[in-house]
């Protein structure tokens, strides 16, 4: 159906009393909303809520949460038998998407373990596996704005949902009927049925009991000043009760962003990533003196951290650096096994090979999203070739203990902590710490940029953009791998090999000197990012060398842009 028939049979068959159809009434872009169907992504979906098959509604989430469980029904009696953890974030419509889902499954005979309250995407993560569920359902928008939410899902093993187990669910919600067609029994109905259970502080606290795995020096001092914000988000009481289990009290809360808020009021975007996202931290830091500010992103799964510098201000660790110091950290404490791996993103600092290979670790790359992570790490136990110590990503996501099998910023917390207090003790800031790795490994430095590209022309740019790069690579380019047609080719001999890694419309360019660009429609957005990577011999020269290497590629794509049409 085009988009007018889409909203006719919309308004056919909603409920006269439904809110959404004075939303629609009242909505300035109705094509907008019915033109397509949510995509289903990396995760699951996500979107600006609002009416439409194009938007997150109750309505869409039920076909998409039908789709699972026509899904988990395909894949026999023991998936139906265990049945689904269902949690939810701080977002508008959080909670009714988390029933609506509960409702869905118990129409189709398939048990919900339910969280009544918000809770974090980890303790998600972690839930699927202590309760052997089949599969998981977190209702989420990670770190976009207030006008979004999402629904991402999770298999067996606490992760993500695999390529192949992702592709099969895509196909099946295609077959699900017009999702205004879905009518689920009532909540209290399946209650008394035993479709719907509700869990809470026993997950909790063996979550929490969880992190004491992830300590390396439990006779560190305590002393360390810190400065935590949640970001209006769920992290609030798991962190505090981590934190203080590890010994750590001294914490002080940024009262303006220590509640759940969907709207998030007090940043224009509650990512921790953004270095404005830190304003208050960094006021509640100078006020109390603090040594470390840590911040988690809405649903718990990202960590930012601002430290001091050498004149005492404080300066906000890209992801690639917290890393690397973690992973260095966890390397100098740990007893390693002969055969243990780090895992780390195609997109993420080399820094953390240079440290690995000092102490005779294997680095191994997946692709972009940390459910290539969790699945290497499930080949991992499957093969026992590797020992999985520390996986991350350059988004600020990180895994100390695979108990979870999602970034976790709950233990990243924790972890960061003990380390802060560490080097504390020797005199040094994280910060010192840094300089003293870049003095060791090089002068590593990285960037982010993203071309925003919205409507079907905005997409066809960026699908011309990666076609252009693919077939006339930079000049100085010694190495292209493309990872769509899974091959690494060396350009001054034209040599080919194969790459190990999933089909994926990814371009990656080595140039001399470990520089080094990467390029990737994202998987969630109507975005194409570019990723940036130098080394030099100290901050300024590698500075300098990522702004050439920025200039040179940007200008190639506006002048792309120009040539093709702005899109707008």
């Amino acid at each position: 159906m085009d988009w007018k028939s889409n909203m006719t049979h919309w308004l056919k068959h909603l409920p006269l009393e439904d809110p959404l159809r004075i939303v629609l009434q009242n909505e300035p872009n109705p094509e907008d909303c019915f033109c397509k169907n949510l995509e289903f992504g990396t995760a699951g979906i996500r979107g600006r809520m609002g009416p439409g098959t194009n938007r997150m509604n109750i309505y869409t989430v039920r076909k998409v949460t039908a789709g699972l469980a026509k899904y988990m029904m395909e894949q026999g009696q023991d998936a139906i038998k265990r049945g689904v953890v269902i949690a939810h974030d701080c977002r508008h419509l959080s909670q009714e998407f988390a029933m609506e889902s509960a409702k869905i499954f118990g129409m189709y005979g398939i048990r919900s373990f339910l969280f009544k309250d918000l809770r974090p995407t980890p303790v998600l993560s972690f839930a699927v596996r202590y309760l052997s569920a089949y599969s998981g359902i977190m209702i989420t928008a990670s770190h976009n704005p207030p006008d979004y939410n999402g629904l991402k899902m999770y298999g067996p093993d606490g992760a993500q949902l695999p390529l192949r187990a992702a592709d099969r669910l895509a196909d099946i919600i295609q077959t699900v009927e017009s999702e205004c067609l879905l009518e689920p029994p009532h909540e209290k109905e399946l209650q008394q049925q035993g479709f719907i259970t509700y869990i809470g502080k026993q997950i909790d606290n063996a979550y929490l009991d969880s992190l004491a795995a992830i300590r390396l020096n439990k006779k560190v001092q305590k002393d360390l000043r810190i400065v935590f914000t949640p970001l209006h988000g769920t992290a609030m009481h798991h962190v505090r009760k981590g934190l203080n289990a590890a010994g750590f009290y001294n914490v002080t809360l940024v009262k303006e962003q220590m509640y759940a808020d969907p709207d998030f009021p007090t940043v224009e975007s509650p990512n921790p990533e953004d270095h404005a996202t830190f304003e208050l931290a960094i006021q509640y830091g100078e006020e109390s003196d603090a040594d470390i500010l840590l911040a988690t992103d809405p649903d718990a799964d990202r960590l930012g951290v601002a430290v001091k510098n050498s004149s005492g201000e404080y300066v906000v660790l890209t992801g690639n650096q917290l890393g690397a110091l973690m992973l260095h950290y966890l390397l100098k404490q740990k007893s390693l096994p002969r055969n243990g791996a780090i895992i780390k993103t195609i997109v993420t600092s080399e820094l953390g090979k240079a440290i690995t290979s000092d102490f005779s670790v294997r680095t191994l790359d997946t692709l972009t999203g940390f459910k290539f992570i969790a699945e290497k790490i499930d080949e991992f136990e499957r093969t026992e070739e590797f020992k999985f110590l520390f996986g991350y990503e350059e988004s600020c996501g990180y895994l100390i203990g695979d108990f979870v099998r999602e970034k976790d910023a709950i233990q990243s917390v924790v972890f960061v902590a003990e380390m802060a207090a560490y080097y504390k003790k020797q005199g040094k800031s994280l910060y010192d710490v840094l300089l003293d790795l870049f003095e060791q490994y090089g002068y590593f430095q990285e960037s982010v940029q993203s071309l925003k590209l919205e409507r079907k022309k905005g997409l066809d740019q960026i699908g011309r953009i990666m076609n252009a790069f693919r077939t006339e690579p930079p000049s100085r380019t010694l190495v292209l791998e493309d990872y769509l047609a899974r091959e690494s080719i060396h350009v001054p001999s034209g040599t080919k090999t194969p790459i190990d890694l999933p089909k994926a419309n990814v371009l990656k360019f080595k140039f001399a000197n470990d520089s080094w660009l990467c390029i990737r429609p994202s998987g969630t957005e109507s975005k194409c990012k570019f990723y940036f990577g130098v080394k030099g011999k100290s901050i300024a020269d590698s500075r300098g060398k990522l702004l050439k290497l920025e200039k040179e590629v940007m200008d190639k794509v506006e002048s792309l842009r120009d040539y093709m049409g702005t899109g707008k």
